[in-house]
Parts: C-alpha cells; sequence; structure tokens
C-alpha cells in the first residue's frame, strides 16, 4: 500500500509540473500577444487622442500668415476659455510636399513612383506620401494622385507609416495644400468613398480640371480596402 500511495503521489507531482509549465507558456503567448496588439494600435491610438484633443481645445494649425490677438484676455479664466492662436505649420518639403492643416499632415511627397513595382514604392513610403508615376503634377489639369501608408506595424514601414491614418476625418470643403516646386497649391475636398483594393476607378479617373487624389488603407492596417479622398485645386 505505501508503494502504491508513493507511485501515485509521483504521477501527481509529473501532473503538477506539467499543468505550471503549460500554464507558463499559455500566460506568456498571451502576454506576447497583447504587447504586440498594443505596440500595433498605440500609434493610430495616439493619433486618435491627439485629434480629439485638437477639437477639444480648438487647436488649429494652419500654413497662412499667423497674427497675434488685438486684445489680451482680462483674466487667466477668460484666456482658458478663449481659443488658442493657428499653430503656424512649416513644410517639410517646398519641392514637392503636403500639408493637411485638419489631421495634422506634414510630409515629403516622393514624385513619379510606379505603383506595379513593390520594392520601389516600398522604399518610397518608407520617406513619405508617394505621388503615382504618369498622372498629373499638381497644379496642372488631370488627376494628381498621391498614396500613403496608414500602418498598424509602424515598425515595419518607417516614420511615414501612420501619415495617413486619419485622413478619414476630412469632410468636403477642408483644406488640403501641396508645395511643388516652391508654388503653392490650395486644394478643397470634394469627395470620399471607400472601395475594393483591386478597384482602379480612382487612379484611371479623368478631369478636365486640376484633381488631387488621396489614396490610403482602410481600416488601418488592413489593405482590404482604399479610401479614396478627392479634392479639387481651388483658383
Amino acid at each position: 500500500m505505501g508503494l502504491n500511495f508513493i507511485s501515485k503521489l509521483s504521477e501527481f507531482r509529473q501532473l503538477d509540473w506539467k499543468y505550471v509549465i503549460v500554464r507558463t507558456a499559455s500566460n506568456i503567448l498571451i502576454l506576447i500577444a497583447l504587447v504586440y496588439l498594443g505596440s500595433a494600435f498605440w500609434e493610430v491610438g495616439k493619433q486618435e487622442v491627439l485629434y480629439a484633443y485638437w477639437r477639444l481645445r480648438g487647436v488649429e494649425f494652419t500654413v497662412d500668415e499667423v497674427k497675434k490677438p488685438e486684445k489680451t484676455p482680462e483674466s487667466p479664466f477668460a484666456a482658458l476659455l478663449a481659443k488658442p492662436t493657428p499653430l503656424k505649420v512649416t513644410p517639410k518639403s517646398k519641392e514637392f510636399g503636403i500639408i493637411i492643416e485638419k489631421i495634422g499632415v506634414n510630409a515629403p511627397v516622393i514624385e513619379d513612383v510606379s505603383l506595379t513595382n513593390k520594392a520601389e514604392y516600398l522604399r518610397a513610403l518608407e520617406r513619405g506620401v508617394a505621388h503615382a508615376k504618369n498622372t498629373a503634377k499638381p497644379g496642372e489639369i488631370g488627376n494628381s494622385y498621391l498614396f500613403a501608408h496608414s500602418s498598424l506595424d509602424f515598425w515595419n514601414y518607417g516614420p511615414y507609416a501612420g501619415v495617413f491614418n486619419l485622413l478619414r476625418k476630412l469632410k468636403k470643403g477642408d483644406r488640403v495644400v501641396i508645395f511643388y516646386h516652391g508654388k503653392r497649391y490650395d486644394y478643397e475636398v470634394t469627395g470620399k468613398e471607400v472601395v475594393a483594393d483591386f478597384n482602379l476607378t480612382p487612379l484611371l479617373r479623368t478631369y478636365t480640371a486640376p484633381y488631387l487624389t488621396l489614396q490610403t488603407c482602410d481600416p488601418p492596417g488592413v489593405a482590404l480596402n482604399r479610401l479614396i479622398i478627392t479634392a479639387k485645386l481651388k483658383q
């Protein structure tokens, strides 16, 4: 009987150690998954929080000259309630750059990037927003087509991986400012749509006026659909 008890105790200890190992491994895997998800959504979450703060406080960005308020608030409370002075934005590039004041986008644009050469356009997107080869240049009649990342795994795609994460916040009438060869072009958003990944309609559209098309993934990090913003040059 004593030997039988010792044998059962030994089996129990073996099972107990197996349980501990399995449970520890499971917890480690869950922790890794949580860390990955946290890292993946960090950039998107950070931008969403900043955008909400800007809207709440009335913070605005502008490429125009900023005028100082004529009157100083009479009290600290009045100063707290006063609308903040717009923040001046200096373009990252006047040779070819894009600024979308509403969502805090300020990035260089890489010109004439092939849409069919994956290695080429991925290299371009690490350095900013890409301008599709054989589409109109800013200010020209036709469709000037720009595309950029709205990616979750920013560590794979460089500093501009999330540059278009907030593009869906744009509405009709919002301004998109393009600098090209030192000249400024102001476009006004006219439309927003979501199309399937393989839908080339937005790229192949023809216009009799200068138009701008912005493309990114929708939702961020998922290549299933494409978010398309169209804008017309303001004369």
